[in-house]
């Protein structure tokens, strides 16, 4: 895994939290995807937060210089995908995080301690 890609973690991790997202999950999908090498999972409690968090990221990251390939769902109160390519964030509600569970789907993926960016 590259620095620039664990750089581009934090950034979205602390993006993440600095709009108050909920229960922030990063996994390491390096060992079980030729996708992405990160995926954040976190939720936001209202349809206005969701959308404040998946601004905040992409936001973050292009200001860092790092490329946004795509956002999907903007503008739905359910689930945003922000797509850096080498990080992955999923921004969903509560119930749509519940319905979906990424991190069952995903439980060979070694979570990342990210205590020390929020």
């Amino acid at each position: 895994m590259s620095d620039k890609m664990t750089e581009l973690l934090e950034i979205i991790v602390k993006a993440s939290d600095d709009k108050r997202s909920v229960d922030i999950v990063a996994l390491d999908m390096s060992n079980i995807s030729i996708v992405t090498d990160y995926n954040v999972i976190t939720h936001g409690n209202s349809e206005r937060q969701i959308g404040a968090i998946a601004q905040g990221i992409a936001d973050a990251g292009q200001e860092a210089g790092y490329e946004l390939k795509r956002i999907e769902g903007k503008g739905s109160s359910n689930w945003v995908l922000i797509d850096f390519g080498g990080v992955v964030a999923h921004v969903f509600s509560q119930d749509e995080r519940e319905f979906y569970q990424l991190e069952d789907l995903w439980a060979e993926a070694a979570t990342v301690d990210i205590s020390d960016w929020i």
